[in-house]
């Protein structure tokens, strides 16, 4: 299944997509040329510390590539069902409170669609209670209200 992204989550993957592709990868090029200008590269921390940089970097634009041209772009599912671009308020079984998007980008604060929780959410409506097998075990949480990120 192609992961769904809102207009906002794939202007935003977009955007990281860009500063990496530009700025941050001349930053990077920039670092090992300096590098190779202080001589012997077997034992050049500067210079080996900037490769695994670049291939770190190179790692995340294949993987942001891949992202935005197999994902598909969705509407916001509204305030009424819970879907991709949610904002979702629950309260587990000690009453604690939990707002999460739901959100392919990640991030602090999100849950994946294809996560277990993210998954038990999708489709529901506020004052339903939903499981969620986790690894750690399974919880139930009631959804209080659903908003737009």
């Amino acid at each position: 299944m192609a992961e769904q992204l809102t207009p906002q989550q794939h202007a935003q993957l977009t955007a990281e997509l860009e500063e990496l592709e530009g700025p941050r990868r001349a930053e990077i090029v920039e670092a090992i040329r300096i590098a190779r200008g202080h001589g012997d590269l077997s034992e050049n921390f500067e210079y080996h510390a900037a490769k695994n940089e670049q291939g770190l970097l190179e790692r995340r634009i294949r993987v942001l590539r891949e992202r935005l041209d197999n994902g598909s772009i969705v509407e916001p599912a509204g305030t009424e069902v819970v879907g991709v671009g949610s904002r979702v308020t629950i309260a587990d079984e000690t009453g604690a409170q939990l707002e999460v998007e739901i959100s392919s980008v990640g991030g602090r604060g999100t849950s994946s669609p294809s996560s277990p929780f993210g998954a038990a959410l999708l489709g529901r409506r506020v004052g339903e209670t939903v499981e969620v097998s986790a690894p750690r075990g399974a919880w139930k949480a009631t959804i209080l209200a659903i908003g737009l990120a």
